[in-house]
């Protein structure tokens, strides 16, 4: 599972023109995921999401995590591009990225799962859609994150 964390000021989803959902402050999270994810991807990438501090203390050092930000939200992107492979050639493979009969049960336990840590419901895209996402990076702070990976943090 792949997640691309994007502080922002504010973020919003539009889909066929019509605004789906949308966030002051807080973080845009875009997600992919991979059919070797599992329950232990979900759960290690929720708790380094909602532990990570990114966000600015009184000093304007950033040592806050989303739960002691005001009215901190999350908004939250289902994202099979990030997925992609680029090793060969000039057209992405995205082979990797899990189909939906896997993907959206992935998808709705992480969105479950970050909403339990943060105390109040994430906010949403909706899966397989064509969406706009709009934000206002804050910083920009922007990091990625793999569960592949995670030995490596």
């Amino acid at each position: 599972m792949r997640v691309v964390l994007q502080r922002v000021k504010k973020a919003a989803v539009d889909i066929d023109g019509i605004r789906h959902s949308e966030i002051g402050a807080g973080l845009l999270i875009l997600v992919g995921i991979e059919d070797r994810d599992t329950d232990a991807d979900i759960d290690f990438l929720c708790r380094k999401i909602i532990a990570m501090r990114i966000f600015d203390d009184a000093q304007g050092v950033m040592n806050l995590p989303i739960t002691e930000v005001k009215d901190g939200d999350i908004l939250v992107v289902s994202q099979f591009t990030l997925m992609a492979s680029t090793r060969k050639g000039n057209r992405p493979s995205y082979i990797r990225a899990s189909k939906p009969d896997f993907a959206i049960p992935m998808y709705e336990k992480f969105c479950a799962v970050l909403s339990s840590m943060l105390g109040h419901p994430v906010k949403t895209g909706i899966f397989g859609a064509d969406m706009q996402v709009s934000l206002v990076n804050d910083g920009p702070v922007t990091i990625m994150m793999d569960s592949q990976l995670k030995d490596s943090f």
